[in-house]
């Protein structure tokens, strides 16, 4: 039994006395209902991203990897300008869990084959199983996995990649080189085919409608090329700005294209329609941008200006998480302490279902990991109960939430007005011994984790007092008032016996009822039959000559009509007593009768 705190006695209800009432509906077969109850501090169901722990172990991150395979969080990395005495650059791989680091490859070849320190500027691609395709300067297409003393790769003609990403297929990556687009084998990083454009900063490939994405932020366009022809397809304009640029993302799914530009994202879909315009707090500026196909979101990145002169800047960025449908926020911004953009962009890697979120902090040197918490959502509430004094109680709620909320029962003395909470009670199910004293109380279960609290509708209790008519709630014997008739007895006759009464309904403790006495002919047989439990037989009447006496037998209260007793041997003691009453009247009447003359 759950352990229940004491409280001011309240008054009795008035009702009649019922059967407990266990909310236990999948008992019952009753549905569930989310109806009722309310969110404490914010709505039920509230998703919101929480910083659960912060990895320093990979030097400078300038981009992440999820991979979609091993699972191994991939970090390219510069080199740590105030550790001298190490070089941090390379391609690091850490457990996502905790940051620990299983390995890191610093090693790669140079221009003339020679292996040497690198640091990592860009993640492509995932290579299949584990490893990862990557980009490092001035012109390095590399590839590498866990566990590798160095990384392959090879260099790019012709002047500094300023920008690269995943290919069209899988043997291949696109670089730009200022204003021109090639695609690179990456085994080889030969050239296969490239076009010139009037400018551009960065692009994005959407393998699955064939098109490339290239932003030139200086002469605000953007520019749809065909992949089969590798020719600039369509020409879209993008807003006047100062010409910042920050990333040029495509939706895997929708091949909707994200534009960071200045202090907002520019989203259009996958014919350069403008389907809406993104904007962060303060002087923000979006820097990264990821896509997850399972909640259909994209999760922005955006970092703060880093000149606290300036109105709005403070130093802080902030996480957006928006639907990929309508680009509405669906969790409220989470801020993103001291993260700017005076030392390098951010980068962002997604795990699919989007419960974990990983960002990186160039200026500070770290990994922040983010996990997504909803708030309690109540999906069963108590309901009212009423029970007798003395029986068990039983109240279950339920929530869903994410972390798993924790539960605790609450009651109200006043209808609702103040609430304690129970002690000890911290279990869905709260179960006690109702006292007459917690007739009329309110009770409910509050549920909450990291993003909320919510709390169920209230359950009222009624408690009554046992009716000592009917032995009190159900189950008990109940009085000997509605059993079967007992079967009368035979007309006297001389030297007869009176018949057995007959059962009554079937019960669960009532007895058969005594055989009628065997005396002379002037009474009857006794009748009467066992009650069942709850009930009995009808008594049978009390007479001369001519109907058997009746009591029913068994474990009953004294039944109703006039009954004599409730055992069979006091129904031999009172028939006995009848028998010899009636002998006498007769005798007394005979000899008061004259004699015939005759």
């Amino acid at each position: 039994m759950t352990p229940r705190l004491p409280f001011t006695p309240g008054r009795a209800g008035a009702a009649s006395a019922a059967l407990a009432l266990v909310l236990a509906s999948a008992a019952t077969g009753s549905p569930v209902s989310a109806a009722g109850g309310e969110g404490a501090d914010v709505p039920q169901g509230t998703v919101a991203y929480r910083s659960v722990a912060q990895f320093t172990t990979a030097g400078k991150p300038r981009d992440l990897l999820l991979h979609p395979d091993s699972k191994k969080l991939y970090v390219g990395s510069d080199d740590l300008p105030e550790t001298a005495d190490v070089n941090e650059s390379g391609l690091h791989v850490l457990d996502p869990a905790d940051g620990k680091v299983r390995s890191t490859v610093g090693q790669a070849p140079g221009p003339t084959g020679a292996l040497g320190r690198r640091a990592v500027r860009q993640l492509l691609a995932p290579l299949p199983g584990d490893g990862a395709v990557f980009f490092y300067p001035l012109r390095g297409i590399g590839t590498a996995k866990d566990g590798d003393a160095a990384a392959a790769g090879a260099w790019v003609p012709g002047a500094a990649v300023t920008h690269a990403t995943a290919g069209l297929t899988p043997s291949t990556v696109l670089v730009a080189q200022g204003p021109v687009l090639s695609e690179v084998d990456i085994a080889t990083a030969a050239v296969k085919r490239s076009v010139t454009l009037a400018g551009g900063d960065a692009f994005a490939v959407d393998a699955a409608r064939g098109t490339v994405w290239f932003t030139d932020t200086g002469n605000r366009r953007m520019y749809r090329i065909d992949a089969a022809t590798f020719q600039v397809a369509a020409t879209v304009e993008l807003p006047a700005g100062e010409g910042f640029g920050g990333f040029t993302e495509v939706d895997p799914e929708t091949g909707s294209v994200w534009v960071g530009l200045d202090s907002s994202v520019v989203v259009h879909d996958a014919t350069g329609k403008r389907l809406g315009t993104l904007r962060g707090a303060g002087t923000d500026m979006p820097r990264a941008a990821g896509f997850d196909a399972t909640t259909h979101e994209a999760f922005v990145v955006w970092q703060d200006a880093g000149d606290t002169s300036q109105p709005g800047s403070d130093n802080d960025g902030t996480l957006t998480v928006h639907r990929t449908r309508d680009l509405q926020e669906v969790v409220k911004p989470v801020v993103l302490p001291g993260i700017h953009v005076q030392l390098g962009s951010a980068a962002v890697a997604v795990e699919p279902g989007g419960a974990t979120v990983f960002v990186s902090d160039p200026v500070a040197g770290r990994i922040t990991r983010l996990e997504r918490a909803t708030s309690p959502k109540v999906t069963r509430n108590p309901g009212d109960q009423a029970v007798t004094a003395g029986s068990r109680v039983s109240l279950t709620a339920e929530a869903e939430g994410t972390p798993r909320p924790t539960v605790t029962w609450q009651v109200s003395t006043d209808a609702g007005r103040t609430w304690q909470a129970v002690a000890g009670a911290t279990s869905p199910t709260y179960t006690f011994t109702a006292a007459l004293s917690d007739s009329g109380r309110r009770y409910r279960a509050e549920f909450g984790n990291d993003a909320g609290v919510g709390r169920t509708a209230a359950a009222t209790l009624t408690v009554t007092i046992a009716d000592p008519t009917t032995g009190g709630g159900s189950g008990d014997g109940g009085s000997a008032t509605t059993g079967g008739s007992a079967t009368t007895g035979g007309t006297g006759g001389t030297d007869s016996t009176g018949s057995t009464g007959s059962t009554g309904s079937t019960g669960s403790t009532g007895s058969t009822g005594s055989t009628g006495s065997a005396t002379g002919g002037s009474d009857g047989g006794s009748g009467g039959a066992g009650g069942s439990d709850g009930t009995s037989g009808t008594p049978g009447s009390v007479g001369g000559g001519s109907a058997g006496a009746t009591i029913g037998g068994g474990d009953h209260t004294t039944s109703s009509g006039g009954a004599l007793a409730s055992t069979g041997a006091a129904v031999v003691s009172l028939a006995g007593s009848a028998v010899v009453l009636t002998a006498a009247g007769w005798v007394l009447l005979r000899r008061a009768r004259p004699r015939s003359t005759g």
